[in-house]
């Protein structure tokens, strides 16, 4: 009797929490309806609050989510329900949602394989074929992409190497240019120096050659001076010789008064 008691109230628990947890999701429906997908969130949150296991309350959640461009947190979802659902035909769904999170994400290859498994559950479901095929053909287009770019990346590699081989062979001219432009201002400035001190030393053998004709010059002068005293010496020892003379004549006819 006790026990039958026991059973009664948590059936009656049960049936409470389930009721609570419905109350919730289908406030969520009614926002999602409406796309309010912020306030749905919200309920399907409160709904997994009462019943953490709840599958509705899961699935719905991340549909919710999923609208908002939430895909990371929508697969999640998606993916725990795909293995651990209550009906083949509720993993076929989470499989299915979980390839168009996927496909959203630009990750072909994943979604590809989710259809895959959508399809194993479910064979004739018309719209996992569509997204499968879809898929394929974007994951082609992918891979084309990516060999373009690496066929891109490639040629400008091979450019950046032109580009800088040129850049070196430019360089390594100019280099040489510069070293034969030092090279001739060293000459040209090797030359200026030779020729100046030639200029200086010409200068210098034209002052010497001055200094030694100023000698000259001065030695000649000194020697014609000389002579000049030694002829006006001359003239005047004659002079007073003759006056000398005079005045003997005038003493021998000088008469006696």
């Amino acid at each position: 009797m006790r026990s039958l008691i026991i059973i009664i109230l948590l059936l009656s628990a049960v049936s409470a929490f389930s009721q609570k947890e419905n109350k919730y999701i289908r406030k969520g429906n009614d926002s999602f309806v409406d796309q309010n997908y912020k306030d749905a969130e919200v309920d399907y949150m409160k709904a997994l609050e009462k019943n953490p296991g709840s599958a509705k309350g899961q699935f719905n959640l991340g549909d919710a989510l999923y609208k908002q461009e939430n895909y990371e947190d929508a697969a999640k979802l998606y993916q725990n329900l795909s293995e651990a659902g209550p009906s083949d035909n509720a993993k076929a769904d989470s499989w299915y949602n979980f390839g168009n999170t996927m496909l959203q994400s630009k990750k072909y290859d994943e979604a590809i394989n989710a259809y895959k498994n959508s399809l194993k559950l479910r064979p004739e479901d018309f719209d996992a074929k569509y997204n499968l095929e879809y898929a394929k053909k974007m994951l082609k287009q992918q891979q084309k992409n990516q060999d373009k770019n690496k066929d891109e990346n490639k040629d400008k590699d091979k450019n950046k190497d032109q580009d800088k081989k040129d850049q070196q062979d430019k360089k390594d001219q100019q280099d040489k240019k510069d070293q034969q432009d030092q090279e001739q201002k060293d000459q040209q400035k090797d030359q200026q120096n030779q020729q100046q001190n030639q200029d200086q030393q010409q200068k210098q053998d034209q002052q010497k050659q001055q200094q030694q004709q100023s000698k000259q010059i001065s030695k000649k002068d000194a020697e014609r001076m000389l002579a000049a005293l030694k002829n006006n010496e001359k003239k005047t020892l004659e002079k007073v010789k003759k006056q000398k003379m005079k005045g003997v004549r005038a003493k021998s006819i000088e008469k006696d008064w």
